[in-house]
């Protein structure tokens, strides 16, 4: 599968860049508030451009000469960006010139050798002999762009993308991606090494030894394999400053661009809320995934061990009751064949593509069974479901208002979706969409 392409936006405090953003990517991600430094840490979100896929981050503004701790933070966030991107965007002010922020940002820029362009942001009014002293900064083409309407931002993005080699969003190979990831020291580097049977990655039981992600292809019973060891995840506030950032970015990098994840637990140390936040990042990113409980060797047991376990999963992960756990140790090698095996399971079960009669029908009954509830005296009608797409699977309902759904009520099409189909291992979406005159018409 193709690398999709990072772009950065980059600029001072307060011109605009989160506005961009959100006009770039469609729709409102990143905060907005006039006034200075309200982006601090970096914002993803993935977006299309005339079917070139990519995906955008947005860093806080910098204020290069400040020496205040908050503004040297959001440096190092913003020097991270930059460092991973494949092209950066640098926002400026069109409507009051070059600052000498904006000279120091552009120093800055030029010294990384990437593909920049500047949007020379607020020009409302078609003032476009505003932006040409920006040519002085001497990094590249200048596009006149209003985030707030969006004029130009269509411009600006042909501009930043065409030195970048096209990558669609249906392009991929028949590679499976998969990442491990997890706390330091909970043996990813040990499980990575006997899945491939070799010992590609150190192994320590220092916390951090691996700081990069470290991909290594390789074949399963005939299935092509890609598996990528990652660098422990920490909490945030004991993140030091630098490479271990550089490290987490790239850990939560290779979850975006999995296929599936195995998500390693020490199961001596039993589920932590550090774990369960990890988790949560997988869940959101919609990628099938795998419990993996290790050093199962190291825990004493009774009868009753593997329950009490599973209770504690239940309890901590019941905002993915999918979840699929396996019990191994990578010390003694136990049940260490099942981890593939149950992988490649739930990448089958997210990949599933239900025909739109059965899944009617289904609904359907569900619906038939249980009314949906009243409010106000109107009661939600669903016109029909289709799938939209798989990995994960995304399920569409045309209905005749999506305010009548109830949380409860869609938490309950939901199960009757996985009672039928089971989708075991892998988050599913059902999104209810208003049926429009047109589609009436059809």
């Amino acid at each position: 599968m193709s690398k999709i392409p990072l772009i950065a936006i980059i600029g001072r405090p307060n011109v605009g860049k989160s506005t961009l953003f959100n006009k770039i990517i469609g729709k409102r991600v990143s905060i907005v508030e006039d006034f200075e430094g309200v982006t601090r840490d970096r914002i993803y979100a993935d977006g299309e451009w005339c079917g070139h896929a990519f995906t955008l981050i947005d860093t806080g503004g910098l204020d290069v000469k400040s020496e205040d701790n908050m503004w040297a933070h959001i440096r190092a966030q913003a020097e991270i960006a930059i460092d991973l991107a494949d092209a950066i965007i640098m926002v400026v002010d069109g409507r009051n010139g070059i600052t000498s922020n904006d000279i120091e940002v552009a120093d800055l820029l030029r010294k990384s050798k990437k593909h920049i362009v500047i949007a020379a942001n607020k020009i409302d009014n078609n003032e476009i002999e505003n932006i040409y002293d920006f040519y002085d900064l001497a990094l590249g083409e200048v596009i006149p762009v209003s985030s707030i309407h969006g004029v130009g931002v269509g411009d600006l993005l042909d501009a930043v993308l065409e030195p970048i080699e096209k990558v669609s969003i249906e392009e991929k190979d028949d590679t499976l991606n998969i990442a491990i990831v997890g706390k330091p020291n909970a043996g990813k580097s040990s499980l990575t090494n006997k899945i491939l049977g070799y010992n590609r990655v150190i192994v320590s039981s220092l916390a951090g030894t691996t700081r990069d992600s470290i991909d290594t292809p390789f074949e399963f019973e005939g299935r092509k394999c890609k598996i990528i060891d990652t660098a422990g995840i920490r909490k945030k506030s004991s993140v030091d400053e630098g490479i271990e950032q550089y490290s987490v970015l790239r850990s939560l990098a290779a979850i975006r661009e999995a296929d599936i994840v195995l998500i390693v637990i020490d199961s001596s140390e039993g589920i932590t809320e550090q774990d369960v936040k990890i988790c949560g990042y997988v869940h959101e990113q919609g990628k099938p995934s795998v419990i993996v409980m290790n050093k199962w060797d190291a825990v004493e047991k009774d009868t009753y061990t593997v329950n009490k376990y599973n209770e504690k999963l239940a309890q901590e992960l019941n905002f993915m009751d999918y979840y699929v756990p396996v019990y191994v140790s990578a010390k003694t090698g136990q049940r260490l064949d099942k981890i593939l095996y149950t992988a490649f399971e739930v990448y089958d079960e997210a990949s599933k593509r239900i025909s739109t009669s059965v899944l009617n029908d289904i609904i359907g009954d569900a619906i038939v069974a249980v009314e949906p509830p009243a409010t106000h005296g109107r009661r939600l009608r669903v016109y029909y479901t289709i799938q939209a797409q798989t990995n994960p699977p995304v399920f569409i309902m045309f209905v005749n208002d999506s305010s009548l759904l109830h949380f409860s009520y869609h938490r309950y099409l939901e199960n009757a979706l996985r009672k039928a189909f089971v989708f075991k291992g892998t988050p599913i979406k059902l999104i209810a969409r208003v049926k429009t005159d047109e589609e009436n018409n059809d």
